[in-house]
């Protein structure tokens, strides 16, 4: 039966729980093929689309060349309120062989040996961003004082934004990613890449030690990287870079305040298991939740349907990481299980570059937080805390007192 057909459409996106769950309709979901539901109108027209929910369909959907990325191809699907244009957003939103090309630009700088020497800076930041938070009068952020601050300023030094200009792009990010109006979402998004084309062109003029400076000067002025796509990747960075990780670095500690035990299993032997519950805690939240679309340029079959070629496809990556039959009581946040093979860091060619980077961010800023803070306490009804309407998952604040 073809999408067209379907007569049980459901409005996607579907909303969290007030506990900041995913949707508990996903789980009803995932006892069937793939169902249809409609992508909202914005960016772009209202459409219909397959919804993929289990495990194993949504690994095929995210390395099936079959279905693109490409937002620039006509009938793409668009989630994020910015209108598709004649260049793509990121090459995250394009196809091999040109997101390899792009992609391979930024490979050497997030390799575990690169990282592996971010780790004393990084560690310098966290011990100085919680100096800052014990100063506060209490209730303190600790979203505003910590989680936002650490990644904000993690990713401008790497790629060579000035700290004073962190405010900007925190907030145009902010914007772009939400699911306002798409004018003032498109607006967001063109001052922020009007403000990294001047900055490419001062680096470029005067280079520095900084993933911009590298990307000016070995890439687009020997003519292999136009301007439009050097802001594209700069972008890709500063977004990915810093508001997924910013906000999971706050689901971590909440995760922790909320639930004594955890909390005491995961402090235990000096944050013995701090690695595995970044992970597991990035399975349980699911932050990118609703932001993979794809389009089918071939038929396939996919989770038990036909997609034909032309249709839309929303990926659920919160849906397959909590699939009963790969992550049992997948409702529970449990620090001993083997969450290695969670989606929540994509799968296929589309694998997060930065993964390397944002575990090392959040394994030092929560052993350093355990550590340092052993009375941390939440100062809020967690249930207030959550942003809704957005992209990403994740929190608006964090009052703790200690």
């Amino acid at each position: 039966m073809s999408l067209a057909d379907h007569t049980d459409i459901l409005d996607w996106p579907f909303a969290r729980t007030e506990d900041g769950a995913p949707p508990p309709l996903l789980a009803e979901l995932r006892k069937a093929p793939p169902c249809v539901v409609r992508i909202p109108a914005g960016a772009a027209e209202s459409r219909l689309a397959w919804l993929v929910t289990r495990y194993a369909d949504v690994r095929q959907a995210l390395a099936d060349p079959r279905l693109s990325a490409d937002e620039t191809l006509p009938g793409a699907p668009v989630r994020i309120q910015v209108p598709p244009g004649g260049n793509p957003s990121s090459f995250l939103r394009l196809d091999d062989p040109e997101h390899a090309r792009l992609r391979g630009m930024i490979q050497t700088e997030f390799t575990a040996r690169r990282v592996k020497r971010l780790r004393e800076p990084v560690q310098r930041l966290v011990d100085e961003l919680l100096d800052e938070l014990a100063a506060q009068p209490q209730p303190a952020d600790l979203h505003a004082v910590f989680s936002r601050a650490l990644p904000t300023l993690v990713i401008a030094r790497l790629l060579g934004v000035p700290e004073e200009d962190s405010p900007f792009f925190v907030e145009k990010t902010r914007v772009t990613i939400s699911q306002e109006d798409p004018a003032v979402s498109l607006a967001a998004f063109e001052e922020m890449s009007e403000y990294l084309a001047k900055l490419a062109l001062r680096k470029l003029a005067a280079p520095g030690d900084d993933l911009i400076s590298r990307l000016a000067v070995n890439h687009h002025a020997t003519g292999a990287l136009t301007l439009d796509e050097l802001v594209g990747i700069a972008r890709l960075v500063l977004v990915a870079g810093h508001e997924t990780t910013t906000n999971q670095i706050a689901l971590n500690v909440l995760a922790l305040l909320r639930d004594d035990e955890l909390r005491e299993q995961v402090a235990a032997d000096d944050g013995a298991l701090v690695p595995k519950f970044v992970e597991e805690s990035m399975r349980y939240w699911s932050i990118s939740q609703d932001a993979m679309v794809r389009l089918a340029v071939e038929d396939l079959e996919l989770g038990g349907v036909t997609v034909e070629k032309g249709d839309a496809v929303v990926i659920s990556v919160p849906a397959g990481n909590h699939d009963e039959s790969v992550f049992a009581c997948p409702h529970r946040l449990d620090p001993h299980r083997d969450t290695s093979h969670h989606l929540q860091w994509g799968f296929g060619p589309h694998y997060c570059q930065g993964a390397p980077l944002a575990r090392l961010e959040m394994e030092l800023s929560l052993r350093s937080l355990l550590r340092r803070f052993p009375g941390l306490r939440l100062a809020a009804d967690p249930r207030t805390l959550f942003r809704r309407g957005t992209v990403f998952h994740g929190v608006t604040r964090l009052p703790v007192t200690w």
